[in-house]
């Protein structure tokens, strides 16, 4: 396999990421989503041992599905500007396959919510349950992040014991 296959992204899409507008909405979207998650999973463990803000609890999860829906709308334009596809791109593929389980996960959540399939506290278990699928996604996301940094410093010293072509094909930030 060539060094270049290997790559998170060729130079032709770490241009394409670091010009689209696209880029900086995940990047907005991904801190705002954690944020939503931390104040909601503090209401839902609140919930589940004091049996008070029920409907609080509710409110959040069902905020933190809409944002978690429209991250992954923005991140499929984002994956079809830079990848030419909207989902399932051979950098992110199991990123979001494992996403497909958190949608599945809190938008089954959604559907016990409004036709009172399960009591209260397995709603709430239900959530906790997308919640932990959501955490692991992030990390997933993040350990990308971090394999496209660690990618693009190599480049860097690479470029510096040998011609900085590299850079001028886009890999510079």
């Amino acid at each position: 396999m060539s060094e270049k296959s290997k790559l998170l992204y060729t130079p032709e899409q770490r241009i394409k990421r670091d010009k689209t507008i696209w880029t900086l909405v995940q990047g907005v979207l991904a801190p705002l989503q954690f944020l939503v998650f931390l104040v909601s999973i503090t209401l839902v463990i609140r919930f589940l041992m004091t049996g008070k803000d029920y409907e609080i609890a509710n409110y959040s999860i069902l905020l933190k599905t809409f944002v978690l829906l429209l991250i992954m709308v923005t991140g499929c334009i984002w994956e079809k500007v830079v990848f030419d596809k909207y989902l399932f791109a051979q950098a992110f593929f199991w990123e979001d396959v494992f996403s497909m389980l958190v949608i599945f996960l809190h938008l089954s959540y959604v559907y016990c919510l409004f036709t009172d399939a399960v009591s209260p506290d397995s709603l709430m278990i239900l959530a906790l349950c997308a919640y932990g699928a959501y955490f692991i996604n992030a990390a997933q996301f993040l350990w990308k992040l971090r394999v496209a940094r660690k990618e693009y410093e190599a480049l860097q010293k690479k470029s510096t014991h040998q011609s900085p072509e590299i850079f001028n094909q886009g890999y510079a930030s």
